[in-house]
């Protein structure tokens, strides 16, 4: 895999695990895109067609589980999912959705 060619989109409201996952990436040499919301998130990844999402659960204008769903509908890019929660149901759910 060329990881300088690789691109990963990151989708999560909160700036900080945005900033230190863009910092863990970029230093093993992989291009990183950022969005801060569901809907920046699902157009990001329609337009630039990333290598690899990372989606939190808990976005403030839609649930990652529905931007799962989406992206799921018209593409099979591997995505890794982000919670805080601790729901061992939710988490089978989320990986039968193709997380």
């Amino acid at each position: 895999m060329n990881k300088s060619k690789t691109a990963i989109l990151v989708i999560d409201d909160e700036p900080q695990i945005r900033r230190f996952l863009r910092a863990g990436f970029e230093l093993e040499g992989f291009t990183v895109r950022e969005a801060e919301n569901a809907t920046v998130g699902l157009k990001s990844a329609t337009l630039s067609q990333p290598d690899l999402i990372v989606l939190d659960l808990g976005l403030p204008d839609l649930d990652g589980a529905e931007v799962l769903e989406r992206i799921r509908a018209w593409s099979s890019v591997p995505i890794i999912v982000l919670s805080v929660e601790a729901d061992e149901m939710q988490k089978v759910r989320l990986l039968r959705m193709g997380a």
